[in-house]
């Protein structure tokens, strides 16, 4: 049975079984050919796949921004792009079309019929038909679940009082000693993908997206529950948050193959790292911050320089026949990182190669590869002495080990189909899990006992017409 991975596979059939209220089906094959173009649904999804990795509001490669009708006719440095009537005119034109053209870059260019559709737009007015968004959600407004969803990701605060869980468009935080629901974070991403706090505990960051439409990283104030900023980049949605040690910045992984690191103060895109070869699923940062590590779908953890964006290293032989990485996760106090994914297999690596490579791509870097698991691995996470790992596995059992010696310390059934998130409490007394089924599982570390168990959201009656939004789907 070919594995279920969360970021892709199983989130895609869940979409396919989550039906909300709004939903925009404006599609390019509607418009017969004697229409007037839309800018909607011919011109956005264009832009999207091949302009909005380099004119985004993080990186506006020549002051152009793409992403909104409003950027896009505002131009840039070297003027507007669009003269409405006027295609011959418009800098976009000259720029998208011609033997050899400037845009975009480093990507094929653009089909004689697609430059012809933003010809046509322009010539007709290049007029925005995007059809307005109305969202219910928010002052006090939440989703309402006839079902539960699948938990993507789950995370205990540093301080070990809280436990965040993802949700349809929100975070769910849970209190850790009588599990009752405390908070609800709502934001406008559809897809929670990652939860991860700053080592202070002052801010919960989340990244994920609307499929097609936009990639998110929301920054919480943990203490008022308020949206300290929410930052938009790719096209898509985004996995694998993380903060650097001093918390001024993040790094996430991208289905366009890139890895971006954001500053938080600016929002400024500090590096955008496409030397990977397929769908970026999990970064970290080293101890000190000055690399992180990133991987994927192309099997390799690669290592890169922050500040300057080079690409160092590949941490592992990516030519051993691994498999895709779906999760990494950083040891809490050394410079090693563990690995895993679809051989089932987890392995343990240093960050920084301490001897010269050889032509035999030898797994160098590898400290130590663990037992096989009884599925392909989804999530990790370490205990906070870095003592034990857990894992998540996609056949739905979660195991803990030691680091050390590899034994295996409690084998637990934490999901009916499949588990996705794993978490250690601080305290070490606690592993929570959270898959296919939408339950939140506790347990105890040592013994493997069950502790509680609980619905990852609220259920409410089908039918239930108390709020505009309203989620369905399977267990």
């Amino acid at each position: 049975m070919k594995k279920l991975r969360s970021a892709f596979i199983i989130h895609l059939a869940v979409y396919l079984l989550c039906f909300v209220v709004w939903i925009p089906l404006a599609a390019a094959d509607n418009h017969a050919s004697g229409s007037a173009v839309s800018y909607y649904a011919q011109i956005v999804p264009i832009l999207k796949r091949s302009c909005q990795g380099c004119h985004h509001p993080g990186d506006p490669n020549g002051d152009l921004i793409v992403t909104t009708y409003a950027d896009l006719t505002h131009g840039g440095m070297a003027g507007e792009a669009i003269l409405p009537g006027k295609p011959d005119e418009s800098l976009l034109i000259k720029l998208i079309s011609g033997d050899e053209p400037a845009m975009p870059q480093n990507q094929e260019p653009l089909s004689t019929e697609e430059v012809e559709l933003f010809r046509r737009w322009i010539l007709e007015g290049a007029q925005d038909d995007t059809p307005a968004e109305v969202d219910a959600l928010g002052d006090g407004n939440y989703p309402t679940y006839t079902v539960p969803p699948v938990v993507s990701a789950i995370a205990y605060s540093p301080d070990g009082s809280t436990l965040a869980v993802s949700g349809f468009r929100e975070v769910l935080l849970y209190d850790t000693t009588n599990f009752e629901l405390k908070a609800r974070l709502v934001g406008k991403a559809h897809r929670i993908q990652s939860l991860t706090y700053t080592v202070d505990g002052e801010i919960l960051g989340v990244a994920g997206g609307s499929p097609g439409q936009f990639g998110e990283v929301q920054l919480w104030d943990t203490t008022t529950h308020t949206l300290i900023k929410a930052i938009r980049s790719s096209y898509d949605t985004i996995y694998g948050l993380s903060f650097s040690p001093d918390a001024s910045r993040v790094a996430f992984g991208c289905s366009d193959k890139t890895v971006r690191v954001l500053s938080i103060a600016d929002e400024k895109e500090l590096v955008k790292f496409d030397n990977h070869g397929d769908w970026v699923f999990g970064t970290i940062f080293s101890t000190d911050g000055s690399h992180f590590v990133s991987a994927g779908r192309d099997t390799a953890l690669k290592l890169v320089e922050v500040d300057t964006g080079s690409f160092v290293d590949d941490i592992n032989s990516s030519n051993k026949g691994y498999g895709e990485i779906n999760t990494i996760a950083r040891h809490p106090t050394k410079d090693q990182v563990l690995s895993g994914g679809e051989d089932r297999i987890p392995r343990l690596y240093k960050i920084f190669r301490e001897i010269q490579r050889d032509v035999g791509n030898t797994d160098f870097n590898l400290i130590q590869a663990y037992e096989a698991q009884s599925g392909s691995i989804e999530d990790y996470a370490f205990s906070a002495d870095g003592s034990r790992f857990a894992t998540g596995c996609a056949s739905g059992e979660t195991r803990i080990y030691n680091v050390v010696d590899g034994k295996r310390l409690a084998t637990m059934q934490g999901d009916a189909v499949a588990v996705f998130a794993v978490s250690f409490h601080p305290d070490g007394k606690q592993l929570a899990t959270g898959g296919f089924d939408g339950k939140i599982r506790v347990f105890d570390p040592a013994s493997g006992k069950l502790l509680n168990a609980f619905m990852s959201v609220p259920i409410e009656p089908a039918g239930s017409e108390d709020v505009a939004l309203v989620v369905t789907g399977m267990t």
